[in-house]
């Protein structure tokens, strides 16, 4: 049972260095977490140009290199909450930091492909860590009033880091393209191996650049202090006692410390054992923390900002201008994480996940309505290609004849032409336009779809399950295209107004779930399940956000853009009736109050 002197007061004396570094070290955390998922976009390039030469790396090498920083969160998403129950927050902590620093020089020094492999793997093992280990620690160690801005900061971070990653990439994107400038006047060979020196030192100097961070985080972990939870329940109560001295003011310290004990006294009950781990109090916070962290990726956040150029493209802006879009959308992300840092702690986590999801719901549904609009009307002409296939492969110039040939009321209006096509199990999407001079050609070949088999893949088929396509049968399967839709490219207009929906959804996602999904993943789950919790609900996301994003080119292929964003939109709308019906209020709330209203 609670009582009004279980609520915290924030008092003048309260320390507020201590605090404040706490939350500068939560953000670290957030930087980190951000530049782990950003900076490969900047070095893939180079490291694509110069590696696959240098190396003998295969696209599906490469493919795993990107790839490993997802791999690696998943692996230590699984582990996460155990390795910070066994050695401690802070402990988890460090061990992510040196395993992000160790990364750096590991990739940056690489001179093959088992080494870079790793250097990935380990900064994706970083990563997760850090998904599950800094925010559960923020929510232990801040005061009700504080752990809103704490998790803020975490997401603000983050937002920074992936601005920070596409700007290192983007300055040395502009150094090798003076350099190609400047060796225009030499000889053939030596202009190559120039550039060829400038691009290996442009992705190894990007990964150079992220070991302050790592530096940072790593030696700032060792001067905060553990969780006082941590330590109640490892029985240290007078280090507990020490914690809390540093982040609250001394009045409040002996009751806040009372207040972690409580837990240990209310869950047993006459008989003395612990209530069970089925107990409504541990699985209805547990199921809803999964669903908010679940439902927070099925908005479509991550794709949306990955294939952002792809969509802007496709509603009608040309390349350029469809990059700029994609930079001020990841600036806007930013600036209204800030608008979520002063809001969360005010108003509250149920009216800022209420108002985001709303709002998103409006901007995906408007988008995708303006999609139907454009996508009405196109000519299927995959009869014509599959006629045009030569062997297992498709190579058909697009000049001015061919264009018209295939869609003969057409005019001279620029044209675009999305084909899906597929090997066996295997399959893949082109988009192409008629005015875009580098799309002269639709050229389809069995490499581009059709991935060498992975140690996941195979296990399963030994055990005589086929959830994945396999290589062996799609190395002999034909080209069939299954989809091949012509028609007029949307105006720029059209293409602003989608633009301006997807800025609409960024706006409302960062003031709402952006930030309140790092709570619920903290606040909700109680104290005795709260470090494993946070790590099934973490892979949970991950696992949400990798399927999304493994069925949005051939779902956009197959069924157009419309479909992808009324599919957001259906979920976003369920994700505002949890949050509407079924959450609880946790502003202002120690974390044993929140458990405490689930009993």
């Amino acid at each position: 049972m609670t009582t009004a002197a279980a609520t915290a007061v924030p008092t003048a004396d309260a320390p507020r260095w201590p605090i404040r570094y706490l939350l500068f070290m939560g953000g670290m955390g957030g930087l980190l977490y951000g530049i782990d998922i950003g900076i490969i976009a900047g070095a893939l390039p180079y490291l694509e140009a110069t590696a696959t030469a240098s190396w003998h790396l295969t696209s599906q090498q490469l493919g795993f290199v990107v790839a490993a920083v997802l791999l690696g969160s998943v692996l230590s998403s699984l582990f996460a909450g155990m390795l910070a129950d066994l050695i401690g927050r802070r402990g988890a902590m460090f061990v992510a930091g040196v395993l992000f620093t160790a990364s750096i020089p590991i990739m940056a020094l690489s001179d093959g492909y088992a080494a870079l492999l790793m250097g990935r793997l380990l900064q994706g093992i970083s990563g997760g860590l850090i998904g599950v280990v800094v925010p559960l620690y923020l929510a232990e160690v801040l005061s009700p009033e504080r752990r809103g801005r704490g998790a803020a900061m975490f997401q603000l971070l983050l937002t920074i880091g992936l601005v920070l990653a596409a700007l290192i990439g983007l300055y040395h994107a502009h150094a090798v393209d003076a350099t190609t400038e400047a060796v225009r006047q030499l000889p053939v060979a030596e202009q190559q191996r120039l550039l060829f020196d400038v691009k290996d030192h442009a992705w190894r100097t990007i990964f150079w650049t992220c070991l302050l961070p790592g530096l940072v985080f790593t030696g700032g972990v060792l001067l905060i202090s553990e969780s006082p939870r941590w330590l109640v329940r490892r029985g240290r109560i007078d280090k507990a006692r020490a914690a809390l001295q540093r982040t609250v003011a001394p009045r409040d310290v002996e009751p806040t410390l009372q207040r972690i004990q409580a837990p240990d006294a209310v869950q047993t009950g006459a008989s003395g054992k612990r209530d069970p781990l089925l107990s409504r109090r541990y699985v209805w916070p547990f199921v809803l923390a999964c669903l908010v962290l679940a439902f927070t990726q099925a908005t479509g956040i991550n794709s949306v900002l990955a294939y952002a150029v792809n969509i802007l493209n496709q509603a009608g802006l040309p390349g350029s201008v469809a990059n700029g879009a994609d930079v001020a959308i990841k600036l806007l992300n930013a600036v209204m994480t800030v608008v979520a840092l002063v809001l969360v702690d005010r108003k509250g986590r149920k009216f800022l996940l209420m108002l985001g999801t709303g709002g998103i719901t409006v901007a995906l549904l408007a988008a995708a309505l303006l999609f139907v609009k454009s996508e009405h009307g196109r000519l299927d002409v995959h009869a014509q290609l599959q006629q045009q296939v030569a062997g297992s492969s498709l190579s058909l110039p697009l000049d001015a004849a061919q264009w018209h040939r295939l869609d003969r009321n057409a005019g001279d209006a620029p044209q675009q032409l999305t084909v899906s096509y597929a090997y066996g199990g295997f399959s893949n999407v082109r988009s192409l336009r008629s005015d875009n001079p580098i799309d002269a050609t639709l050229q389809i070949r069995r490499e581009d779809a059709v991935s060498a088999d992975s140690v996941i893949g195979a296990f399963f088929r030994r055990l005589h399950l086929n959830p994945f396509p396999d290589p062996a049968h799609a190395a002999q399967a034909p080209l069939v295209i299954e989809r091949a839709m012509i028609g007029p490219v949307p105006s720029p207009t059209h293409g602003w107004l989608v633009a301006g929906c997807i800025l609409l959804f960024v706006a409302f996602f960062a003031v709402g779930p952006g930030v309140c999904v790092w709570l619920a993943l903290s606040e909700l789950m109680p104290t005795r399940i709260r470090s494993n919790g946070m790590s099934i609900a973490l892979l949970i996301n991950q696992f949400v956000s990798t399927v999304i994003a493994a069925i949005f080119l051939p779902t956009v292929g197959h069924h157009g853009y419309a479909s992808m964003f009324f599919f957001w939109a259906a979920c976003t709308l369920l994700y505002f009736l949890i949050a509407a019906f079924w959450l609880p209020e946790t502003k202002g709330k120690s974390l044993e109050q929140i458990e405490a209203n689930f009993r």
